[in-house]
């Protein structure tokens, strides 16, 4: 076991795990660290705690200190450094004529680095750029290629339920999609694109939400084609809500007849079946994944 402070960099951003140094810290409250990007000021997202060395990832870096005034202050003049940084940056891409977007400027705490993050459709040669920048503001400059996903949750903005992104305001570390499509079959959506997608054209971060208890009620509830015994003989069932446990089965007594209403908790089930994603579908959603 090794006792570890979790500190945040953004707004609903990961938590990453450092050593406290012995130093007890309040939720919220601002830290100076070492990261791969350089040195940089974090909130307090988890008090230390006790954690299995196993899920610790390595080398576990040390808290250097508890932010000061000053280094509060730096932080606020950097966030207007950025602003001006990000205009000079868009200029330049415009004069070396670069198929790219930028999304966001950070510097690092003490000024060493500066990141500017974009989007793009392929691979840009931004080698020029980086020169040109680097003689503009005189200190390291990054160029990251990021995802729209990563934009959203960047930028934020209002999604089709009406409320802020859950990437930006909620989610702290972007799952993987590639089983959102299953998710979303389970959970009985329509697999039709837009119904599906969210503002950033990319499957809705929010399927993920629910899926654990859609996954139990999946366990207990027959599915559309299982075999089934009910009071009045039995039969197939033709259709499913598993929110209310109702079934509608077909009896193979009377296949012409309307099919009967009947909870889940009032049938057998003699032979249940998988929900399966079809190559067809997978094709047809491939471009939101």
């Amino acid at each position: 076991m090794a006792i570890v402070v979790g500190v945040r960099f953004k707004e609903a951003g990961k938590v990453y795990n450092f050593d406290p140094i012995g130093l007890d810290f309040e939720l919220g409250e601002k830290v100076v660290v070492e990261t791969a990007r350089g040195i940089e000021c974090g909130e307090v997202a988890a008090e230390p705690a006790d954690v299995p060395e196993s899920e610790i990832v390595k080398p576990l870096k040390k808290i250097i200190r508890k932010a000061t005034k000053e280094d509060i202050a730096k932080l606020e003049e950097n966030k207007k450094k950025e602003a001006e940084a990000l205009e000079i940056c868009e200029k330049k891409i415009e004069k070396h004529g670069l198929g790219m977007k930028l999304v966001d400027v950070e510097y690092t705490l003490d000024g060493s680095k500066i990141l500017f993050y974009f989007t793009a459709d392929g691979r840009v040669d931004f080698r020029e750029l980086v020169k040109d920048l680097a003689g503009v503001f005189h200190t390291r400059i990054e160029l990251r290629q990021i995802g729209v996903r990563d934009e959203a949750k960047m930028l934020g903005g209002l999604g089709i339920c009406g409320r802020p992104f859950c990437c930006s305001t909620y989610i702290d570390d972007l799952q993987s999609v590639s089983i959102s499509i299953k998710m979303a079959k389970e959970q009985g959506l329509s697999l039709n694109p837009t119904k599906i997608s969210g503002t950033c054209g990319r499957l809705m971060c929010c399927l993920k939400y629910e899926q654990e208890s859609y996954e139990h009620l999946l366990r207990v509830t027959p599915k559309v084609g299982a075999i089934v015994n009910t009071r009045e003989g039995k039969g197939v069932v033709s259709d499913v809500n598993l929110l209310t446990g109702m079934l509608k089965v077909t009896l193979d007594r009377n296949p012409n007849a309307a099919p009967i209403s009947v909870h889940r908790h009032d049938v057998n089930i003699i032979k249940d079946t998988k929900i399966k994603v079809e190559k067809a579908e997978l094709e047809a959603l491939k471009g939101i994944e």
